[in-house]
């Protein structure tokens, strides 16, 4: 997979898609990543990529042009997926993370400033958000998207297993886990998971991790039809 970020900030990428999973995702070659800073493409005397909005306003919005541009400059832009990071996009889901993992090339755009104009999304497939909050820009959100979609291609966790146990992945939260000690200061673990009994440690799972969604996030077993 190629994905490619258009930043402000490319920066803030460095740390984040330098270590851990996604380090060991690209070191494998199963993804390629690339920043583009946008601010590259601006064809103004001072290189702004924002200005004030028609019909007067607060704050500055993103202007078309730079961002434009830089799409174009990108290699195979026309059949890739393109994202735009914004707080009006449809609410980012497991779901979403499974169906873009399967994609060749992703972009995604970020933005920043009060807004950006309007017409940008016209260059974009979708429109994601990550959460009900407002945040300074799309970066932390890129990050997050790239991170839920490297862990998800093939050979980059060492075993398909992960994943399907992770929480979300069925619509249901991960069950509790536990590591030695067996007794820590009177906390014990459920001697179910230290019998040796395979069949009974799946069952044991299964029920807390229902009891668990039931208690926690009830809105997705009624996502999955496992409640009323």
């Amino acid at each position: 997979m190629k994905i490619t970020i258009l930043s402000l900030f490319p920066e803030m990428f460095t740390a984040v898609f330098g270590t851990s999973m996604i380090w060991h995702a690209k070191d494998i070659e199963a993804v390629t990543i690339d920043i583009v800073n946008f601010r590259d493409f601006s064809t103004s005397k001072h290189k702004k990529v924002d200005d004030a909005p028609f019909g007067g306003g607060p704050g500055m919005l993103l202007s078309i042009e730079p961002i434009y541009l830089a799409l174009n400059s990108i290699e195979g832009h026309e059949k890739a997926t393109k994202i735009l990071m914004t707080p009006q996009g449809k609410p980012y889901h497991q779901d979403t993370a499974k169906a873009l993992a399967v994609k060749d090339h992703l972009i995604i755009i970020c933005g920043h400033y009060e807004g950006f104009d309007e017409r940008i999304r016209s260059l974009v497939d979708h429109e994601i958000s990550i959460g009900d909050y407002v945040m300074t820009g799309g970066e932390i959100g890129a990050m997050a998207v790239v991170d839920s979609v490297v862990r998800l291609l093939p050979g980059v966790l060492s075993s398909e297993e992960n994943i399907i146990q992770e929480s979300f992945y069925n619509d249901l939260l991960e069950y509790p886990q536990y590591t030695r000690p067996q007794d820590f200061m009177g906390m014990k673990v459920p001697d179910v998971l230290v019998s040796g009994n395979h069949q009974d440690v799946d069952k044991w799972r299964q029920e807390a991790s229902l009891k668990r969604t039931k208690e926690r996030r009830p809105d997705l077993l009624k996502k999955t039809g496992k409640i009323d």
